[in-house]
């Protein structure tokens, strides 16, 4: 109701301009009835804290009737800042003296002035709406005039710390929270909360990216003890009386050698023309009961969040690593989806069963590749004994599977994925690409078509479901394809909006072996949409499949969860349609919407500590020369990627001296000599500089080169 009543008071308030509405005034326009007070004072309320109305002098307005206009502070300077309009969505220039001390993430009131800063409009903080950040990041700076800490980003200026600086040294990392706010940014203060130790290394500025996103590595000590309960409880032998005994089977999994959270396993065997595909996945929902401690938590936290060589799993380790896993030569509870495939690897048919299976094997991506390349030694061929006859099998139909992808249209996309490599101090000693081999692209194919199965069954029954969606590209981002392919002399009249994604997939084929490869990729990625978790099926376009979830992943993702409590209700307890949708109707909104959240914030956090890393990685190589490719152009200079995988930016002021102009798109060429530099060169850099704590790395052209160019 209140949703309702928001929505009548900004549209009532809006036909009432400049004139207002009294409270009398705005109940009687909204119709309000008897009984309806409390929720449409809420209402009023919300939409004050919101910053959709104001009141002056006992009536209410639209903002910009005033000539105000809410706004959010987005990245602040020494001496000015910027804010974005919330409902025009454009910047506005911000004098420090006229931000009156407002931070990044302020939700603002702001007036516009009649004056304009280059290309933008320039304005002032009126009054706040909605404090951002009460805690926040930064480094610690122990000078004569005091103890200061300079935020990683709500601003670039030094905030005075008040109380204890017991313990503290200069240039710690540290977490800290605004005390004291003020008419500018000289009055805030701010008190130290938790020290993670020197910003220059990486490991303590990753446990600070961590806490600030409120990633918990420990849980909570109810849901520890209910873990610990259920893992020690082992598995019930009258559990095992209801379920496909699949013990005998040739099943065993593949995975990473540090994996430690087994969750999915597989088999094969043909029968005529037909392939039968298994794919075992740990019974997590059998374990893992709704409302429980532990189902609570594993919501909060969404995902396990992996990065460099740690992981803050969903699960305590009790379950993720033990009860749950599928580990070699142990019992273990699953849910497996029998699939039948056609000899040209066709989905014909699928059946979901409760199994108990017992792994033969842990299969290492590395070792399995080495088997499939005939290279394999003695000691790895032992150890996959039980399961070579099966691997041959397994590589056909994975092949099979990856040419209907390709028929399909699903763009072949190339990602340049780092593996780094720590030392027993959590120091990093080396950055390479991560390598796909043979077994990965067979795993991915293999899960791919069970989460196909499972979305295929939800659509076939219409029961409520989390579905992966992936939704066309939006007409912008194809626009700025489309001018970067006319521009490499790539026209491609197809791209429009609703076009099949197998029209992207014939540009990157086009594309593939020449030089301008990496730019057509990178656009290709850029001008898709994100995928994301929903209650509606509306299908995958970067996969090219109408029916899609993710099925085979529940110890480290909640929607994986979900949909096994909902499969198990169609496969085991035999309820109805009606009854399902009684039942997990408004509980799979829920899921999707709080599954994809968890998604974006963990990759965020994963991409933020990996940089850390890197750039720890090459302060060791300061003054070294690298080959690399421009990977990107902007306004301010371009970025290089190294073979490694680490990408620095090599700033506009360090080229050879010039004026220089940025296309917009993909080069910044000196205007006299016409001498540019495009995505997609090959180049020489130097590294010059790191900052840790920003996960940043600089470089410059070698000197030879800047003389070329120059």
């Amino acid at each position: 109701m209140q949703e309702k009543f928001q929505q009548k008071i900004t549209a009532v308030l809006e036909k009432a301009g400049k004139k207002g509405l009294t409270y009398k005034e705005l109940s009687i326009k909204c119709k309000t009835k008897k009984g309806e007070g409390k929720a449409f004072r809420q209402a009023i309320q919300i939409c004050k804290e919101k910053g959709l109305i104001l009141e002056r002098k006992g009536k209410f307005f639209v903002p910009r009737t005033k000539g105000l206009y809410p706004a959010v502070v987005k990245r602040l300077h020494k001496t000015y800042g910027f804010a974005e309009r919330i409902e025009q969505k454009d910047e506005v220039f911000i004098l420090g003296s006229k931000l009156k001390g407002a931070l990044a993430g302020d939700k603002v009131m702001l007036r516009l002035s009649k004056h304009t800063r280059g290309n933008l409009p320039e304005g002032e903080v009126v009054s706040f709406i909605e404090a951002g950040k009460v805690e926040f990041t930064g480094i610690v700076h122990l000078t004569k005039g005091g103890p200061f800490i300079t935020p990683d980003d709500i601003g670039n200026f030094d905030l005075r710390i008040e109380g204890s600086i017991k313990g503290l040294a200069d240039g710690d990392k540290v977490m800290a929270k605004i005390t004291k706010r003020g008419q500018g940014h000289r009055d805030l203060r701010a008190k130290v909360v938790k020290n993670f130790g020197q910003a220059t290394k990486a490991a303590a500025c990753c446990e600070a990216i961590l806490s600030l996103n409120g990633v918990t590595p420990e849980f909570p000590s109810q849901v520890l003890e209910e873990a610990k309960f259920i893992a020690g409880r082992g598995i019930k032998h009258k559990e095992l009386l209801n379920r496909e005994d699949l013990r005998n089977e040739v099943i065993f999994t593949i995975d990473g050698a540090d994996s430690k959270d087994l969750d999915d396993a597989i088999s094969l065997t043909r029968y005529g023309d037909c392939y039968l595909l298994g794919v075992h996945i740990a019974d997590v929902s059998y374990y893992v009961r709704e409302k429980t401690a532990l189902d609570e938590e594993a919501l909060r936290r969404g995902t396990s969040i992996y990065y460099a060589n740690k992981v803050v799993p969903m699960l305590p380790k009790a379950l993720s690593n033990g009860i749950c896993s599928l580990n070699p030569n142990e019992e273990r509870l699953a849910f497996s989806a029998m699939m039948t495939l056609t000899r040209d690897g066709k989905l014909l048919d699928y059946d979901f069963k409760k199994s108990v299976i017992c792994s033969r094997v842990k299969g290492v991506y590395s070792e399995v590749n080495q088997i499939l390349a005939g290279t394999a030694d003695e000691e790895i061929l032992q150890k996959y004994r039980d399961v070579l006859s099966v691997l041959p099998l397994m590589k056909e139909l994975s092949d099979i599977l990856h040419h209907n992808r390709k028929l399909r249209g699903a763009p072949d996309i190339d990602t340049a994925e780092s593996k780094l490599i720590l030392d027993e101090n959590d120091h990093i000693i080396d950055v390479v690409p991560r390598k796909r081999g043979a077994a990965e692209e067979m795993i991915e194919e293999f899960m791919l078509t069970a989460n196909e199965a499972a979305a295929s069954l939800a659509r076939k029954l219409q029961i409520p479901f989390v579905y992966r969606v992936h939704e066309h590209p939006d007409g912008e981002k194809l626009n700025m394809l489309k001018e970067t392919l006319q521009v490499l002399g790539l026209p491609s009249p197809e791209i429009k909006g609703n076009m099949p994604s197998k029209v992207l997939s014939d540009i990157l084929d086009e594309a593939k072996g020449k030089p301008f490869y990496p730019i057509v990729s990178r656009q290709v990625l850029r001008s898709m949409a994100k995928a994301k978790y929903s209650e509606t099926p509306i299908g995958h376009y970067g996969l090219a499949l109408e029916n899609y979830a993710h099925f085979t992943s529940p110890i480290r993702r909640y929607p994986d969860l979900t949909i096994h409590r909902i499969l198990s209700d169609v496969v085991t307890q035999n309820r109805s349609v009606s009854q399902i949708k009684k039942r997990y109707a408004e509980f799979v909104g829920k899921s999707a919407n709080a599954s994809t959240e968890a998604e974006i914030a963990a990759m965020k956090v994963e991409r933020d500590c990996e940089d850390c890393y890197k750039a720890e990685y090459m302060e060791g190589h300061l003054g070294k020369s690298f080959a690399g490719i421009i990977t990107s152009v902007t306004t301010f200079g371009f970025y290089v990627g190294l073979d490694n995988t680490v990408e620095g930016l090599v700033r506009i002021e360090d080229l050879p001296y010039g004026q220089y102009q940025y296309d917009g798109l993909m080069e910044i060429k000196e205007v006299h000599t016409g001498k540019g530099f495009r995505v997609g060169d090959a180049v020489r850099v130097t590294c010059i500089g790191v900052d840790i704590n920003a996960g940043n790395v600089d470089f410059v052209l070698e000197e030879s080169q800047s003389d070329e160019n120059g």
